[in-house]
Formats: structure tokens, C-alpha cells, sequence
């Protein structure tokens, strides 16, 4: 049994039903979020998938980290495949009593990765120049989509540790289990689940972001909400049709 498994009271559902697929182990994350209003998405998110808000507004976010230990089930991680940077632009939504993320964008370090999620996960994975790399009790962070004015660059770090109770804005933006994307007029979700997030208070020098720009949205000119994570032990299921 994969050590994630071992702590589940904390899931606001049971486990899904049959094994996972894939593991993963996620490093370095920073969650950078702002406010949007619902109008400002309702256009861009299948009006399949209804928008998740928090005291009257949605939450868009900008989320850096890189990977490791990706491997599917009762295979060993592929050396050259198996970890890489990723970075994705991502808002809120709810379905049948299970709130989820739905994604704009998604960027990774590797070609294979990409046409994999594309083919078998319907998710918007676009190939990327990536680099994240440690610099003393900072995160150095750079993505530049291949054939697009997409970038991000800027650097990151905890500062402190945040408790995150069921009915904070931190929890709500974090702690969900399931994706939700739309191909060709069909609903898929997928199921996740990991322990609860370790989640530390973070600051940010964001130099360049255009990857939200690149998916239709104008982000506030406020300092977002900043959060940062460690590690964090993944594990993923198939998707499945709802409708």
C-alpha cells in the first residue's frame, strides 16, 4: 500500500473506488491566487462545470513546482521521464457535491508528459523551456511556453507556517481531491488524493506572468495570496465520464 494511503480522515469523500494509476511527488509549490469576479469567468469555464465561490467571488491561481517520482502503478519511475517542472493556471468549480479545479493551462518540462496528458487525461498541456532551481531559502522559477508569449519568471519562499482549518480561504483553495475537464461535450473527472497540505505562508518577486493573460484572463493589479508547500506525495486515478 503507497504511504499516502495511510492517512484518509481527512478526505471530504471516500477513496474512489478501484486503484490508482499513477503516483507522483510534488516539491517546491507556490500557491499565488487572485480574486476574479464570477462574470470574468463564466465565459472561459465550460458552462458544463459551475464555478466554486468564496464569499461571492472565484479564485484564479498561478501555481509553480516541479515533480518527481512520477511512475504509473507497480512500474518504477523511467529515468529522463520521471521528474521535470510544471505550472498551471487554474480556477474553481463544483460538481455532484464535489468540489474540484479546473484547469486553463498547464505547462511541463517534458514532450512526453504533455502528449500523455493530452491523449489520456483531456487536460490543456502545453510543451515548455522550465527551470526550477534553489537559491539559499528561494526558489528560482522560470517557464516559457514553446510557440506562445506565455512566461512566468520570479523567485519564492516560505516564511512561516499557517494552520489551514475546514472553512479558511486556505483550505478551500487547496484541499480538494478531483479535477474536472470538458472533452468534446462530455464531463470527466478525475480523482486524486494525497495527505493534508503542508501548507507554510510564502512571499514572491513575480518578474514576468503572462500564462494567465494567455488563457483569457486579466489578473487584479493586487498582490496575490500567497502559500507554499514543500512536498507533497500524490496519487492519481483514471479519469471517468459523468456526462
Amino acid at each position: 500500500m503507497h504511504p499516502a494511503l495511510d492517512s484518509v480522515s481527512h478526505r471530504p469523500w471516500p477513496l474512489p473506488a478501484g486503484s490508482w494509476v499513477m503516483a507522483q511527488t510534488w516539491h517546491d509549490l507556490l500557491f499565488a491566487h487572485w480574486p476574479v469576479e464570477p462574470r470574468v469567468l463564466r465565459s472561459i469555464v465550460p458552462v458544463e462545470l459551475p464555478l466554486d465561490i468564496f464569499d461571492g467571488r472565484c479564485w484564479v491561481g498561478v501555481v509553480p513546482f516541479h515533480m518527481s517520482g512520477i511512475h504509473a502503478r507497480r512500474l518504477p519511475p523511467i529515468p529522463g521521464l520521471s521528474r521535470f517542472p510544471e505550472l498551471n493556471v487554474r480556477t474553481y468549480v463544483t460538481l455532484g457535491g464535489k468540489p474540484g479545479v479546473y484547469f486553463f493551462s498547464l505547462d511541463a518540462a517534458s514532450l512526453p508528459a504533455v502528449r500523455t496528458a493530452r491523449k489520456f487525461f483531456h487536460l490543456p498541456y502545453y510543451y515548455a523551456s522550465m527551470s526550477a532551481q534553489p537559491n539559499g531559502d528561494w526558489i528560482d522559477y522560470h517557464s516559457r511556453r514553446l510557440g506562445s508569449n506565455a512566461e512566468f519568471h520570479g523567485c519564492y519562499r516560505p516564511v512561516g507556517h499557517i494552520p489551514t482549518s475546514p472553512g479558511s480561504l486556505e483550505h478551500w483553495l487547496t484541499e480538494r481531491y478531483c479535477l474536472y475537464t470538458v472533452h468534446r461535450n462530455f464531463i470527466f473527472r478525475g480523482e486524486i488524493h494525497h495527505r493534508p497540505w503542508p501548507l507554510q505562508k510564502a512571499e514572491a518577486e513575480i518578474d514576468v506572468n503572462s500564462v494567465a493573460v494567455a488563457a483569457g484572463i486579466q489578473l487584479p493589479s493586487d498582490p496575490p495570496l500567497l502559500h507554499f508547500s514543500r512536498k507533497l506525495e500524490v496519487l492519481i486515478w483514471s479519469l471517468r465520464q459523468l456526462f
